[in-house]
């Protein structure tokens, strides 16, 4: 940072406690939102490696360059998402349309996934992977803008903390579930179907649980949320 310059911050305020942001309804939306599109996302890490090998019998040099490709096309993605919802706020638009169109749309998009087992031609199924990939893409370029733009700078960390501390079970329940699935059919299509219902119900959480995207007001003296704050209701 600048010599000099002290980072400006809301000292003289105290930051609610758990307890008020837990009674804030969006909170518990961006909680789920997080475990839904995570599921996803550690499907890819723990599971795409093992069916590109063992159910389209790719070579292991070939399965590593495959098998990144979908996380490179999600930072693309990522990063021109992000890159127009910035101007697109800074041209006005509200940060509520921008970053739960973003976050809902980016989540329904990935649910593509579920066609790739289904494909036989291993280019095009290949094809629909990286779409998918890239649609979740566009969900993470703003996930966590809602979290810290609703927090505000008293909240951020305790809210985030919370946020990721619920989403990453779902490292565990993807893991998890996945091989059941497969243990137990011997086939990856539900496997693959169940990450894309996630995703469908990420979307959805999204869309509709989390309120409008601005500062919350939090009570200086109160472990509630301000009963005035628009937060509270559904934009």
């Amino acid at each position: 940072m600048p010599r000099g310059r002290a980072a400006a911050g809301p000292d003289a305020q105290t930051p609610p406690g758990f307890r008020a942001i837990l009674s804030h309804r969006s909170a518990w939306a961006t909680f789920a939102g997080l475990f839904c599109s995570n599921y996803f996302w550690y499907f890819l890490l723990t599971w795409l490696p093992y069916y590109l090998v063992h159910e389209r019998h790719f070579s292991m040099q070939h399965m590593a360059i495959v098998g990144a490709l979908p996380f490179v096309c999600s930072a693309a993605a990522t990063s021109v998402a992000g890159w127009i919802s910035f101007r697109a706020i800074a041209a006005g638009s509200s940060p509520t349309v921008v970053r739960k169109t973003c976050t809902a749309a980016g989540l329904a998009g990935a649910t593509i996934i579920v066609l790739v087992p289904a494909v036989a031609d291993v280019k095009a199924a290949m094809a629909i992977l990286m779409l998918a990939s890239a649609s979740y893409g566009v969900y993470t370029s703003s996930h966590w803008a809602i979290t810290q733009t609703i927090a505000g700078p008293l909240a951020a960390g305790r809210w985030s903390g919370i946020q990721n501390f619920i989403g990453n079970f779902a490292g565990v329940a993807a893991a998890a579930l996945t091989g059941f699935i497969v243990q137990r059919t011997g086939l990856f299509f539900l496997a693959f179907a169940a990450a894309a219902s996630f995703s469908v119900l990420g979307a959805l959480v999204y869309a509709i649980g989390i309120g409008p995207v601005v500062p919350a007001h939090w009570c200086a003296s109160s472990t509630r949320p301000d009963a005035s704050s628009p937060t509270l209701s559904i934009g």
